[in-house]
């Protein structure tokens, strides 16, 4: 899984935000705001990281049990998806 390019992150006065660049901006019409988690997840993804590495990541940052950090994770990957930010390859 990868984000897609056409994507920038920024933390404006406080505010997580991803924004579409470029071609993004015709399918994408506006911004994506983050809260602290998933700003932490999106840095991991940008990372490389995995499915299972979100999971573990998230463990050690907030102090949370696997079910909980697993059930966020698959929550953030879903929204992804859904709007079209994240991909299998």
């Amino acid at each position: 899984m990868k984000l897609k390019d056409g994507y920038i992150y920024r933390q404006i006065a406080g505010e997580h935000m991803v924004i579409p660049v470029g071609a993004n901006l015709v399918d994408f019409n506006g911004v994506i705001s983050l809260n602290e988690t998933a700003a932490f997840l999106w840095n991991k993804l940008r990372e490389g990281a995995q499915e299972k590495d979100l999971v573990t990541a998230l463990m050690d940052e907030f102090e949370v049990d696997e079910e909980v950090a697993a059930k966020d994770v698959q929550e953030f990957i879903l929204y992804m998806i859904e709007k079209k930010i994240l991909t299998d390859g």
